[in-house]
């Protein structure tokens, strides 16, 4: 994990354009050309990722995945998840499939993708990530594993005014360490959208919370442990990375450092025992 810099691959996704009237036909027909070369038929692989509002983030997050060093047979599913802005437009101008859902939420947004998804496994992303070239592969290993049935991976933010890299550093080296204790016990809290995968029948039985509450993931994840083991994956090449949203949402990188240490020390005891068994389909987050 750079701790001055971001890696010198993210460079080459830093786009200009802040609408969909601004990007290039050019880009979009070199993208397409290497999804074209990229996604087959059957799937082994379905990657789904939800979109609301991301016109122009969504072309990086798809630039990047179309440069994956996979021989993985796999599809790219994106669901717009009620978008007001052109979304739609720009699923339009890229070879994915793509899916329109009504209803608000992450939940509903990653449930039709999944109801589309044709691969055994599914690697579950976001519309505002770059993914790194062997992140299918390195996600793929450890679900082929015997006995498992989900994994997620680890994550870090692209700095800018405000969040220099330095400091993001700092901030994902507590994240990380906490993100381990809690694995011991409850893996399923370390399930992010952006980075999560899992048996597709499995989760197929299951299914996503269908209303508009934060940690749909972590709720699948909870479910899915009753079909196997959680593996966490650790691979710095795989990290996906993002731009601080969620960190600004709370004032400065101290505020939100300090509100999440705060968060983790309340219920530290907790943490060191198993969660139990609940219907995670009407549970409030705490």
């Amino acid at each position: 994990m750079p701790a001055l810099r971001t890696p010198k691959w993210i460079k080459q996704y830093d786009f200009s354009f802040n609408k969909f009237e601004e990007i290039p036909p050019s880009l979009f027909a070199s993208i397409n050309k290497k999804l074209d070369r990229l996604q087959a038929s059957p799937p082994l692989v379905s990657i789904v990722i939800t979109a609301w509002n991301e016109e122009t983030n969504l072309v990086k997050t798809i630039a990047s995945m179309a440069d994956f060093a996979t021989e993985v047979p796999l599809e790219i599913i994106v669901v717009d998840n009620n978008s007001t802005d052109r979304t739609a437009d720009t699923l339009a101008a890229l070879h994915v499939k793509h899916y329109f859902q009504p209803i608000q939420g992450w939940g509903p947004g990653r449930q039709m993708g999944l109801d589309h998804a044709q691969g055994k496994y599914l690697l579950s992303a976001d519309a505002d990530v770059l993914y790194p070239k062997k992140w299918v592969d390195d996600m793929l290993h450890l679900l082929e594993e015997p006995n498992v049935v989900a994994v997620y991976g680890r994550y870090s933010f692209i700095p800018e005014k405000g969040y220099p890299r330095w400091k993001l550093y700092l901030y994902e080296r507590l994240k990380d360490t906490i993100a381990s204790f809690r694995h011991l016990k409850r893996p399923h809290l370390n399930a992010y959208g952006m980075s999560f995968g899992y048996v597709t029948a499995h989760a197929k039985k299951i299914g996503y919370v269908m209303e508009k509450i934060r940690g749909e993931d972590g709720r699948l994840c909870f479910d899915l442990m009753q079909y196997g083991e959680v593996k966490q994956l650790k691979k710095e090449r795989s990290r996906v990375w993002t731009k601080p949203r969620t960190l600004k949402q709370d004032g400065s990188l101290w505020q939100a450092t300090r509100l999440r240490i705060k968060k983790e020390a309340n219920r530290f005891i907790t943490l060191m025992r198993k969660q139990e068994l609940h219907d995670t389909k009407t549970s409030k987050n705490d």
